[in-house]
């Protein structure tokens, strides 16, 4: 299905190292405008504001995006061995798994909210990158579909019951 991703034991630390990189960025650039709109007015207060909250917290959320990113690859994997396919329940399944193992030492209802939540998070997900393939693949009929139009050509003579018109 997807010939571009690595195989399965390599596919965890692929993962990992993206969330971490995505958490890390994401995260960083989120930080800079918190830390830059809380430091004191200044400029230069302003701009060692912005770095010590990316300093700060920017490395913690990507610790965050990587252990989801890890657990989530781990669980996707064992689901592709056990069910001997990779379609898009494995990922679902997957996510919905990963909150919930995330989210277990909160308690069983904030375990199950979790899991909820990941299975739907990533059930919207897997469609609308179904929908995105369905509709940028070149078989897919990309708008309405018309007859074609007879080639141009002399007008047809008109007739009628009793012969043609003179």
């Amino acid at each position: 299905m997807e010939d571009f991703r690595e195989p399965c034991p390599w596919r965890i630390f692929e993962d990992c190292g993206g969330a971490f990189t995505l958490g890390a960025i994401g995260g960083g650039i989120f930080q800079a405008v918190k830390g830059f709109r809380n430091a004191p007015s200044g400029m230069s207060h302003r701009m060692r504001g912005s770095m010590t909250a990316i300093k700060t917290r920017a490395p913690q959320i990507g610790g965050g995006f990587a252990a989801w990113g890890g657990v989530f690859a781990m669980v996707d994997c064992g689901l592709i061995r056990v069910r001997g396919k990779e379609d898009p329940w494995n990922s679902i399944t997957s996510g919905a798994l990963t909150g919930a193992i995330l989210s277990s030492r909160r308690g069983p209802v904030t375990m199950i909210g979790s899991g909820i939540m990941g299975g739907i998070l990533l059930a919207l997900m897997e469609g609308f990158g179904i929908m995105l393939t369905r509709f940028t693949s070149p078989s897919f009929p990309t708008g309405p579909q018309f007859a074609e139009e007879p080639a141009p050509g002399p007008a047809p003579i008109p007739t009628s019951p009793f012969g043609q018109y003179q």
